[in-house]
């Protein structure tokens, strides 16, 4: 009985420690490396100026009333953001109001009086197809008609004006953007077309700068350029020359217009930026500088690879590079493979895999 006993506690122990086998070991979470970022943005070669600008949206609008009045409602604050068709500000309607009903009145008694004329006129050319009355009646008629026709359309003008002021006593946002500036309280006096807001739009945004008169012939409209905000990281900022100005002006500098072709968080109007521009007719660009310590030696494929950062999808990627000429304070020119704005492993990468979810350093 004893040694049943104990097979059956020998058997039960084993089941135990089979159950204990099978369970599935627990998954230990992904470790996320922090990865130092290095923004491209510094062109090898070429004659490069950096030049002092500032930041601005590309659509930005001084917004006022279209008619005069007392100030109703404000609906928005100094930096809010708002959608296009959003209210921004209404006057006061009372004697808006009035005008419609007196020209509505009166458009009234225009179309009463056009249908009598109308009417009139109908009858005299009965009469007169039957003899019973002269040319000169007709004629009458007529001239009243045409003159109760232009009443009427006075009147139907007349209306339509005081409802458009009726309607313009209601500010609406023209785009989507940020209120830059509120000029306005509740119950003021305002006139027509002084400026009450400025709003800027956050679909785009540019660089302002101004180009020494003798260099601006070296640039063109589409030149490439790097748009630097020390208080952005990440900005180093592609763009490119959409504007440029035909009049020399304060200190002998020509207005050049940048467009942003990306966006960075935080990068606002009226921030100050450094433009990196490439003149032509100097040395030929050789691509980017990229820190040595950003490169993986090559192989039989390539001749070296770097890490480039996904912003969307938090991984890096491999990607093959092919050098330029010459190497310079730790940086090598890189001609192909990496561009303006792209952010890349600059330290770490033989710890790397093509694929792996990183996050930047310090977030």
């Amino acid at each position: 009985m004893n040694r049943k006993i104990g097979l059956a506690l020998i058997a039960g122990a084993l089941g135990t420690l089979t159950a204990c086998d099978s369970e599935p070991e627990a998954t230990a979470p992904e470790r996320i490396r922090a990865i130092k970022p290095y923004y491209v943005s510094e062109p090898a070669g070429g004659e490069v100026r950096r030049l002092s600008g500032t930041i601005t949206a590309a659509n930005t609008s001084a917004l006022s009333f279209a008619v005069p009045g007392k100030v109703a409602t404000v609906r928005v604050t100094q930096g809010a953001r708002v959608k296009a068709g959003q209210v921004l500000a209404t006057l006061d309607t009372k004697r808006f109001d009035l005008n419609v009903s007196a020209e509505k009145s009166q458009l009234a008694s225009a179309q009463a009086n056009y249908a009598d004329k109308k009417a009139e006129l109908d009858r005299q050319r009965q009469l007169f197809k039957k003899g019973w009355v002269a040319k000169a009646a007709i004629d009458r008629a007529v001239a009243a008609f045409d003159a109760a026709a232009g009443d009427l359309n006075l009147a139907r003008s007349r209306v339509g004006s005081v409802e458009k002021d009726r309607a313009d006593t209601v500010l609406r946002a023209p785009f989507d953007g940020v209120i830059a500036n509120r000029d306005v309280e509740p119950f003021e006096e305002v006139a027509s077309g002084k400026a009450l807001f400025l709003i800027n739009s956050e679909a785009a945004l540019e660089a302002d700068l101004s180009v020494p008169d003798n260099i601006v012939s070296r640039i063109s409209i589409g030149t490439p350029v790097t748009v630097k905000v020390s208080t952005i990281a990440g900005c180093g900022c592609a763009g490119r020359i959409t504007e440029i100005g035909t009049a020399s002006g304060t200190a002998n500098a020509v207005p050049v217009k940048v467009a942003l072709l990306e966006k960075r968080p935080g990068l606002l109007p009226g921030m100050s930026a450094e433009i990196s521009v490439t003149l032509a007719g100097g040395k030929k660009a050789g691509g980017f500088l990229v820190p040595l310590t950003a490169i993986v030696p090559g192989d039989e494929t390539a001749q070296g690879y770097v890490f480039k950062f996904d912003t969307k999808t938090k991984m890096v990627r491999r990607v093959p590079v092919r050098g330029g000429e010459g190497v310079t304070d730790n940086f090598v020119a890189v001609a192909d493979g990496v561009g303006a704005g792209d952010v890349l492993a600059a330290a770490g990468v033989s710890f790397l895999r093509d694929g792996q979810r990183v996050k930047l350093l310090g977030q």
